[in-house]
């Protein structure tokens, strides 16, 4: 298996173009089965979650294109409603597709999603939700079974948490049901709008995504469309940090300064330098990074839990104590005894991290746990004196679309082995 080697201790320099964000191009994906027809997604990036959504779709019926950032979904000949255990093993996100397929074909059958490796994320409120809009559910060995009683039916659902996945699931089902739905305590963030504009430019009638409140107006049927997928904040995230963890300047381009508000707000308290101008920013760092006394990660637009690996990666080597607290997942710092590995001093318990700064992070072979604890292990890995070997890269090549070579051309010595 491939493994990625790298050499620590260059300063990063340059330029680089922000891919498109993995967490807005799977939903919208899945909507592109309502369409009936072929749709145009421009900026889709070149993951490995990207390319098990592509499997799903073909398993379908549909017909999949791909040259270069572009990716046509031919959805007219789908014959098919249900994805195969492998496959929804393969992407824990799959669940997304569920509301998708029902409201193309009256019915779904999936296998339930298990656990993953930031603990369970039940989709309990996915299934209340539908259940709500006339879906009837059962499960049978493992698998669930959706059918409509006779139709989608359009109501309003008070979410107890502003889940992302079943405002998503509720949006697909909605957008051509019967009637009206409204979502109070929806969630807002910025990939909730990107799916609620693509489903507009093909006909569907959503208002108020982007706000706790969303209100959808079934329509007939949706029709083909074009659309361009949003710039991903977390990847973004990540190479700012690479900048400023070595003592870098970088400017990145393709990416929605208003979407990364309290990113923005966290590299600021650490004493980087940030200068928005349009679709791009320059970072720069202001000598060692300071620490941030606390910092919560919360639902949008509060501090993302994506990016809390790659803050922690950076307050490793801040000057001072800073301490995390993690609100989302319950097991998100499986990572954190890799980073320790390189010298870093942190200590976790329950949902609260304090991280020690140290002046110098050290070379490790270390394992990847996830996506984003991989991006933060490559992050001290780059800040390292040595050479660092990371293992088990499957998990970051589900949301970085080739981020050695996006790592290479700013001066990263890094390689694949």
């Amino acid at each position: 298996m491939e493994k990625i080697k790298i050499t620590g201790g260059n300063r990063l320099l340059g330029e680089i173009d922000v891919q498109g964000a993995k967490n807005s191009v799977l939903p919208i994906l899945a909507a592109t089965l309502l369409c009936a027809d072929e749709c145009v997604i421009h900026n889709c990036p070149d993951l490995s979650d990207v390319k098990t959504a592509i499997k799903i779709l073909r398993n379908l019926g549909c017909s999949c294109e791909k040259t270069g950032k572009t990716l046509v979904v031919d959805s007219r000949n789908v014959d098919n409603c249900e994805i195969p255990d492998e496959l929804m093993r393969e992407m824990r996100s799959s669940v997304v597709f569920l509301g998708a397929i029902i409201a193309r074909c009256g019915k779904a059958r999936i296998s339930s999603p298990g656990g993953c490796e930031l603990g369970p994320r039940p989709i309990d409120l996915h299934l209340s939700s539908l259940s709500k809009m006339g879906i009837k559910i059962s499960e049978e060995y493992g698998t669930l079974l959706c059918e409509c009683c006779p139709e989608i039916v359009g109501t309003t659902i008070n979410l107890c948490f502003p889940s992302v996945g079943a405002t998503e699931n509720i949006i697909l089902a909605a957008a051509t049901a019967k009637g009206i739905t409204i979502i109070n305590n929806a969630a807002k963030e910025p990939e909730i709008s990107d799916l609620a504009d693509f489903l507009n430019s093909a006909g569907a009638r959503i208002y108020g995504a982007g706000s706790d409140t969303v209100v959808i107006h079934g329509v007939y049927k949706l029709h083909s469309t074009e659309h361009t997928i949003i710039p991903d904040r977390i990847v973004a995230a990540t190479y700012m940090a690479a900048a400023v963890m070595t003592g870098g300047e970088v400017r990145l381009n393709n990416v929605m300064p208003s979407n990364m508000v309290s990113i923005f707000w966290a590299f600021n308290e650490c004493g980087c330098q940030i200068e928005p101008s349009g679709k791009s920013i320059l970072i720069k760092s202001n000598g060692r990074l300071k620490r941030i006394p606390t910092v919560r990660s919360l639902v949008y637009p509060g501090f993302p839990t994506d990016a809390g690996p790659i803050l922690i990666s950076m307050l490793s080597i801040a000057k001072g104590t800073s301490v995390f607290v993690e609100n989302i997942f319950e097991n998100r710092y499986k990572y954190i005894d890799e980073l320790k590995r390189f010298g870093a001093k942190i200590k976790c318990e329950g949902k609260v991290a304090v991280i020690e700064g140290v002046e110098k992070l050290y070379s490790a072979k270390v394992c990847c746990t996830d996506l984003r604890g991989g991006a933060a292990l490559a992050l001290s890995g780059l800040a390292a004196e040595g050479e660092t070997i990371l293992s088990e890269i499957g998990h970051i090549e589900r949301g970085y679309d080739d981020i050695v070579g996006v790592l290479g051309r700013i001066g990263a010595q890094i390689e694949y082995i």
